[in-house]
């Protein structure tokens, strides 16, 4: 990719820019390092997330084991008496796993990426039949194939009991078809509504897949995992789009793997998943002119997602849409636990103290709408600014905002909570340098003239004012004034 940037002034902002949209929000350390590197680089890094060194996300990962467990492990578990059929023991610490993951592992762009595919090919946890599988679904389709093959993400998402249970695929047979998993096979996860489709090719969609079930025996360790069973496949000539089988086989894997991969390489599916790429990073309108040579990219390069992100993040487009997403709910929560420098208890309180600040947070962001993984339609998050307009979720954003400045929600035995008088500059002179300052070590940068004038109103000073360091805007309203800043829209916008 050529340089985002060069002179020395544009080179913060556009690391700024790559760090809103590549991650879950800047801090000072992440602001000098993409500075430091060039965005290019840095970008270039977190493409290899293997090569991106995490031991954030290692800790994480140690203090939620469920989120690795295999479905044999969760049986074990259950056998043992460490968790209970049918409860959501393992959904949850799932959703609450993902929410320290996004704040706190050093592979921030991978975990973007997690969100964006768990969205395209969505199985709402917590949600019915997924209690013993959706880590593994996590793990082993949306993890595995994140920055690899959409192909291989597709068939791995297809052979797996979470979505065969959340679509009803595991109940379709040839004597009744369940259309369900094969109508957003085709809407939701690859040509989408306006590739031509028709109903014949639906039904001989859903006739394809037929066989796709799961494995029902209880006393297997290998209960609900993917079964193929020929007694139940439909057989004869099917016909989707340019897709055409005779289909004369009891095995139908065959005929079902190459139709979800030409789907995967159809023209549609391409300028769908550019389009929806272009959405979560350049703006909720992409240019028609970007989505066409993303889906280039996409088809170009049989299906791998690296090469449509590296045309993405060069492209002029995408330099020029600085200031034109805004950050949903759950973004905003993120983004703010970033910026005020939330961590995790240290190893010395022990594990169940050290998890139960994730779990907290897992709850505001219920309380915000937007529980990781947890949207119960099969189309996953909107990631649009209009879908998240309202006065009630603005009010949340902001109280949000003041409990988590303030270490009131989690408390600090549950969560390393923010030093706020660590964030005031070492001198203090003036109001409008104080909000400069600690609107820089927040959000990346100054507030605009106008948001800095709307500030100072509130704190009822002018921006020549001293600041004395017994003043209540430093000392017990500093809450306040934070709050206030994560507020603005240098915060919001994504």
């Amino acid at each position: 990719m050529p340089p985002l940037g060069t002179s020395r002034d544009r080179r913060r902002g556009d690391a700024l820019h790559v760090i809103r949209r590549a991650t879950y929000g800047p801090t000072p350390r992440l602001v000098d390092d993409v500075t430091s590197h060039g965005p290019t680089a840095w970008l270039e890094r977190q493409l290899r997330p293997a090569s991106v060194p995490d031991p954030a996300g290692a800790t994480v990962r140690a203090l939620f084991p469920e989120a690795g467990w295999t479905i044999p492990e969760v049986y074990r578990a259950i056998a043992a008496g460490r968790i209970e059929r049918y409860s959501w023991d393992v959904m949850l610490p799932l959703g609450q796993y993902t929410l320290a993951m996004a704040t706190w592992s050093s592979r921030q762009l991978f975990e973007v990426m997690v969100e964006f595919w768990s969205n395209h090919l969505n199985v709402a946890n917590t949600s019915d039949g997924v209690w013993d599988n959706r880590q593994d679904y996590d793990r082993r389709v949306i993890r595995a194939h994140a920055l690899g093959r959409f192909s291989d993400l597709l068939v791995a998402s297809a052979e797996h009991p979470a979505m065969l249970e959340y679509l009803n695929q595991a109940d379709s047979t040839k004597d009744a078809p369940n259309e369900n998993y094969g109508r957003e096979l085709l809407e939701l996860h690859t040509v989408g509504v306006d590739a031509g489709y028709t109903e014949a090719m639906v039904l001989d969609s859903a006739r394809i897949m037929t066989g796709y079930t799961i494995e029902w025996d209880e006393r297997s360790p290998r209960y609900r995992q993917f079964r193929y069973d020929p007694t139940t496949h439909w057989t004869g000539r099917v016909r989707v789009l340019g897709f055409s089988d005779a289909n004369a086989r009891r095995d139908g894997r065959p005929v079902a793997r190459s139709y979800l991969r030409y789907l995967a390489r159809h023209p549609s599916t391409a300028q769908n998943i550019a389009r929806k790429l272009a959405v979560r990073f350049v703006s909720d309108a992409p240019p028609p002119e970007l989505v066409a040579r993303l889906a280039a990219a996409y088809r170009s390069h049989d299906t791998s997602i690296v090469p449509v992100l590296r045309v993405l993040f060069a492209s002029p487009e995408f330099r020029a849409s600085a200031g034109e997403k805004v950050r949903r709910p759950y973004e905003d929560l993120v983004a703010t636990l970033r910026a005020l420098d939330y961590r995790l208890l240290p190893p010395s309180a022990g594990a169940t103290a050290r998890r139960s600040g994730p779990e907290a947070l897992y709850w505001t962001a219920s309380t915000l709408g937007q529980a990781p993984l947890a949207w119960p339609p099969p189309n996953g998050y909107p990631d649009v600014a209009p879908a998240w307009a309202s006065a009630g979720g603005l009010l949340a954003r902001w109280n949000m905002h003041q409990g988590l400045a303030g270490g009131w929600w989690p408390a600090k035995d549950r969560i390393v909570v923010p030093d706020l008088p660590a964030m005031l500059p070492s001198r203090l002179t003036t109001y409008g340098a104080l909000v400069d300052a600690l609107a820089t070590r927040l959000t990346g940068e100054p507030l605009p003239g106008n948001d800095v004038a709307t500030v100072l109103a509130f704190l009822d000073r002018p921006a020549s004012a001293p600041v004395r360091r017994t003043d209540p805007a430093v000392t017990w309203d500093l809450v306040r004034t934070v709050a206030l800043l994560l507020d603005t829209a240098n915060h919001q916008v994504r």
